[in-house]
């Protein structure tokens, strides 16, 4: 080993000690940095495989002839098929029989937590019905009621220090709603939290199912669900929708919430009570008051608006088919509850047997392709995986509504008309501009400055662009780009 001279000696001490003088100063600069660095507001992780899913919501007791899981079952590769990912079960357990509504009940009335309703079949079809979805691709998550339960729950007997009391100190329903046949459980007990979190365990473990929705999220305290959700995600990675419209449910408890605000709002449009000015509002309020990885549900009905509001065509009328559009190529996972895609035009009953009347419909189709175009095109897709929506200005902006969603790969422009009359619209900014594929007609079209559009009532089109984008090339100069438009 050749001898080390005494400067390169010295010169190597004075940069050790010039590396530890750096080093000491680096962790308060760590600090300070990191103190002023947002973190990321989402702290779930969404499993990968609801990136560009639709949702469906499956009322057992009206989906089929029969009402049952094993009738169900027989019509997964026709929901498959339309392009379904995630179905949504409504409550599967034994229905309350005190204070009842109706015949059958409220499946919202929960008699045992760990039953299976008779009247849809035994667990071993629920089980079946489960790894039959599985095994074509699709997830399949159970509606819960937390909340409350129904008057003769077991747990009534059991634990009647569980539940709320009024001023009286009787059991009482949720206050200020015409809940009767349901009692409030009481969240300030923990007994209650450890029963409820077990309970929601089971199934998973048992049935293998993947993920709840949570009837009115909002009423239950958020760190019981943040509580749930990490244990859930300890038995395997769950998909969590709340019924409720808040940021702080997505933090650390819930991938989706509801778009309750967009329904409303586009409701309101096409009925002609508001104009599109209502749209900025929600996708304003979206954008700067939602976590950017948040999912938000986007739908023309489910359960509760089509039985108390409702048909789709009473709710939305001549605006329908555009509603149906923007709920997919705008910023939201989409909802289907069965009998849309069927054209359903009457309110099903909710508690009596009332079936889907099943037929072929434009609407069914015009949701297959829509789910086509979402999952293929990467700029649709939801939360992290997916892009914002990029306001276009137009000449009519009161009726007009037009953004572009881009990234490296893809690009849609969509122009939405919503109002009754035809209408001539202008663009102001050249974000829009390319060769497209409008995807409905299927029309190429280069779209320039200075566009102007005709749309029918109610009309609508969307562009298609995609964008190809190589790696990059590392050079000792930068990095070269290679790009392929179509």
């Amino acid at each position: 080993m050749k001898k080390m001279s005494k400067g390169v000696f010295f010169v190597m001490i004075a940069l050790l000690f010039s590396c530890q003088n750096q080093s000491s100063d680096q962790p308060e600069n760590s600090r300070v940095t990191n103190k002023y660095t947002p973190e990321n507001y989402v702290k779930i992780t969404h499993p990968e495989w609801t990136r560009n899913a639709a949702i469906y919501q499956l009322n057992t007791r009206q989906f089929t002839r029969e009402g049952t899981f094993k009738a169900a079952e027989k019509e997964l590769p026709r929901l498959k098929d339309l392009g379904a990912d995630i179905l949504w079960l409504m409550p599967i357990h034994e229905i309350g029989v005190k204070n009842r509504k109706g015949t059958l009940g409220s499946p919202y009335s929960v008699k045992d937590y760990y039953s299976v309703n008779s009247e849809f079949g035994s667990l071993e079809d629920l089980k079946q019905f489960v790894k039959a979805a599985h095994d074509l691709g699709m997830y399949v998550i159970l509606d819960w009621v937390a909340n409350h339960t129904s008057w003769d729950n077991i747990l009534v007997e059991k634990h009647p220090e569980w539940y709320d009391k009024d001023y009286k100190g009787d059991f009482r329903p949720t206050p200020w709603w015409d809940w009767e046949d349901i009692i409030d459980l009481d969240f300030g007990n923990p007994k209650v939290w450890e029963y409820m979190i077990n309970a929601l365990k089971y199934w998973v473990k048992e049935v293998d199912i993947d993920g709840y929705r949570c009837d009115v999220a909002g009423f239950v305290p958020v760190d019981f669900w943040n509580n749930a959700r990490k244990e859930l995600d300890a038995v395997k990675p769950v998909f969590m929708l709340a019924e409720w419209e808040s940021r702080d449910l997505h933090a650390e408890a819930f991938d989706m919430t509801y778009a309750w605000s967009w329904n409303e709002t586009v409701h309101r449009i096409c009925k002609g009570d508001a104009d599109v000015n209502g749209l900025y509002i929600y996708y304003s309020w979206n954008e700067s008051a939602f976590p950017e990885n948040a999912y938000r549900m986007t739908f023309v009905s489910n359960h509760d608006k089509n039985a108390w509001e409702g048909t789709m065509w009473e709710q939305f009328g001549d605006g329908l088919n555009a509603a149906i559009v923007l709920s997919v190529v705008g910023e939201g996972m989409p909802l289907i509850y069965n009998g849309q895609e069927a054209g359903n035009t009457k309110r099903l009953l909710f508690f009596e047997r009332d079936p889907i009347e099943w037929k072929d419909h434009y609407i069914g189709e015009l949701y297959k392709s829509l789910f086509a175009l979402m999952k293929e095109n990467t700029a649709l897709w939801h939360g992290k995986w997916g892009t914002t929506m990029i306001k276009v200005p137009n000449s009519i902006e009161n009726k007009i509504l037009s953004f572009v969603r881009q990234n490296a790969r893809d690009k849609v422009f969509a122009v939405f008309n919503f109002s009754d009359e035809h209408q001539n619209v202008a663009f102001k900014e050249t974000l829009y501009q390319g060769d497209y594929i409008e995807y409905f007609s299927q029309e190429a079209t280069h779209l320039k400055e200075g566009l102007e559009l005709k749309l029918e009532p109610w009309g609508y089109k969307v562009f298609v662009k995609k964008i190809i984008k190589f790696n990059a090339i590392r050079t000792m100069t930068g990095f070269i780009y290679g790009s392929i438009k179509f």
